[in-house]
């Protein structure tokens, strides 16, 4: 009696782990062949997700014409302590760097702000580099955004390297990533 239990758990088991692998097997997403530095994914490593977005000003940007250029990418909102302490220092990067063929794109998380506020924060601190308004949450939902601020630090060849997520940053950090991307563009 016990050798009939012990082989009926042992087939039960048996053809669980048989079924299991079929599952695997059956289931499982083919390779893709492309190479990842093709694939557009909001995480180092990956080629940056293109977008195109109006301006403060009403202009529109797309992140893809900028391919060439280390390219810093901010979303922020205006009640935002952290947004509203880290963009000095931003604004500070930008003024040093700007020469030196750096982009700083802040994109307004617009569908969590209003363009009120937006502006008079633009104003308040004499921001000089484009801001972005992101009114639909494209940007937001394409880069996965889970906390403001978060800043994506973009080679010259398109490639996140990197992406800070909270703040604020300190200006040193913003300095030393900058200057590491820009010696290391063409």
């Amino acid at each position: 009696m016990k050798f009939l239990q012990h082989f009926r758990a042992r087939l039960f088991y048996g053809l669980f782990l048989v079924s299991g692998l079929c599952w695997i097997w059956f289931s499982a997403v083919p390779a893709i062949t492309a190479s990842t530095k093709q694939i557009s994914a909001p995480q180092t490593g990956f080629l940056a997700p293109d977008f195109v977005l109006k301006t403060i000003d009403g202009q529109s940007i797309r992140l893809s014409s900028y391919r060439g250029k280390v390219t810093l990418i901010n979303i922020w909102a205006s009640w935002c302590p952290p947004c509203r302490a880290e963009m000095p220092a931003i604004e500070h990067v930008f003024q040093a760097y700007q020469e030196k063929g750096l982009v700083v794109f802040a994109i307004n998380s617009t569908v969590q702000d209003t363009l009120a506020n937006a502006r008079t924060f633009v104003t308040e601190n004499n921001l000089s580099f484009p801001i972005l308004l992101d009114d639909t949450g494209l940007v937001t939902r394409l880069y996965r955004v889970q906390s403001l601020p978060t800043t994506i630090f973009v080679g010259s060849d398109g490639i996140i390297r990197d992406v800070i997520v909270g703040g604020p940053m300190a200006e040193a950090l913003l300095f030393s990533r900058i200057d590491k991307l820009l010696q290391e563009a063409p």
